[in-house]
């Protein structure tokens, strides 16, 4: 018979602080790297062109965010598989490779991507007094490269957590701008919105660069790597039905925290870097083409305290932002050929994902010395991002609604809503982006 203390063992206990905080990881990274220097000059651009119009974005994308993450995430948890290899599961050779060639596509893009993002880190530590941004672009490229590819997957992970911190000095700055919160109330309760094609083109990025598919691979690769670091099925990641019930319950909460937390942080970042720029840039209309662009116009308006801390943000979060863009494809390309992957690999052990790592990485480099203006990309980026997220989003849902995949853990009612909801709302943001292209927004 049971003794009380053996049923005290098995009975997840309520988790304080100190069980949330070991509860962050990838949930809390894939928030934190959606605010790249891409995220940044979109939102930053919403605020600088149109005040507080768009900030009612934040809190309607946010439960948009948490579905898709959380199932990307449950995925992981419940078969112990990532997306890519599912995709292989789910939909035989014909499907393989139509997600095949949406992963090529989006391997692609990131490359674009990240050398956009590599010039802003440079730009970032020009704007700092460091030295010209053609110099630290590379330099921080070179480096991201030398750790991914020799750094273990523990101290990946820690840098990765660490750098997320610099993701509170957007709202630092916000405090900064002297904000007239009326006004952001009223462009929370849509009283702000704006007819032209101009204005619904750059809420579409923001959907895009907010929803973007490359974090789904990522969250998914990224909790496997976690299971993989845990001894409870050797090396190798043990889904739900591996472990005993209480395990697997406790591991549910603890990735709903994580996913939830990394959302809300992700999502109070968003809010604060278009009330910062609507408050100060917005209250005289500006275009604003890159975050060292919003950081320069923020010294005279806000202070150069606010200019540098939100330089500063923008490096950190481009920093985090590189190794995310450069291996989320990876993971996916390497799941769906049955290839091993992962930074808790070795190079030998995993070649094609340390190969496809290395010439995205290389390239991106390239790109940011080459050119010096990212105006075009970072924002284009975002829009890219919008057209292609709602087939993505779809894929997440044939996988994570599949009983036969997902088993008990399939999705239920509220997640097929949710989800099918965000799949419409990114399959017409796709339309509005293309829309704002051909009108010439």
């Amino acid at each position: 018979m049971e003794t009380t203390r053996e049923r005290a063992r098995r009975t997840p206990a309520r988790l304080g602080w100190r069980g949330w905080l070991k509860a962050l990881g990838p949930g809390l990274v894939t928030g934190s790297a959606d605010d790249d220097p891409s995220g940044v000059a979109t939102y930053a651009q919403a605020g600088a062109q149109y005040g507080f119009a768009a900030v009612w974005a934040a809190p309607v994308v946010l439960p948009l965010m948490i579905a898709v993450q959380e199932m990307c995430d449950r995925t992981a948890t419940a078969t112990g598989q990532t997306l890519g290899r599912l995709a292989r599961r789910r939909f035989g050779r014909a499907g393989e490779l139509v997600v095949g060639l949406l992963l090529l596509c989006l391997l692609v893009a990131n490359i674009v991507n990240l050398g956009a993002d590599l010039m802003a880190v440079g730009k970032g530590m020009e704007l700092l007094g460091a030295g010209p941004s053609r110099v630290w672009a590379p330099i921080a490229g070179l480096g991201l490269a030398v750790l991914l590819m020799t750094g273990s997957y523990k101290l990946v992970s820690k840098i990765f957590v660490w750098l997320c911190l610099v993701l509170f000095a957007y709202v630092l700055v916000m405090f900064l701008a002297g904000v007239q919160w009326g006004e952001v109330l009223a462009g929370l309760t849509f009283q702000r919105l704006q007819l032209n094609v101009q204005f619904w083109g750059l809420v579409a990025a923001v959907f895009g660069t907010s929803i973007s598919p490359y974090l789904f691979f990522w969250e998914s690769g990224q909790r496997i790597e976690e299971m993989r670091a845990r001894p409870e099925n050797g090396d190798k990641p043990a889904a739900d039905t591996q472990i005993p019930d209480y395990k697997a319950i406790r591991r549910r909460r603890q990735q709903r925290i994580d996913v939830v937390t990394g959302m809300v942080v992700s999502t109070l970042v968003m809010f604060s870097i278009i009330v910062a720029t609507g408050a100060t840039i917005g209250q005289h209309p500006t275009h604003i083409s890159s975050a060292a662009d919003a950081a320069k116009a923020l010294k005279p308006l806000a202070g150069p305290l606010a200019g540098a801390v939100f330089a500063l943000g923008f490096i950190g979060t481009g920093l985090l932002g590189v190794p995310v863009l450069a291996s989320a494809a990876c993971i996916g390309i390497s799941g769906l050929t049955g290839k091993a992957w992962g930074f808790d690999r070795s190079p030998r052990k995993a070649p094609l994902f340390y190969v496809l790592l290395l010439v995205g990485l290389i390239v991106g480099t390239v790109l940011a010395s080459m050119f010096t203006d990212a105006i075009a990309l970072l924002v284009l980026s975002a829009m890219l991002n919008a057209i292609a997220a709602a087939p993505f989003v779809v894929v997440v849902l044939l996988i994570a609604g599949n009983k036969a995949i997902m088993g008990k853990r399939a999705n239920g009612r509220l997640s097929k809503t949710i989800g099918w909801v965000t799949a419409g709302v990114m399959a017409a943001a796709g339309i509005v982006a293309i829309w704002a292209q051909f009108a010439g927004g």
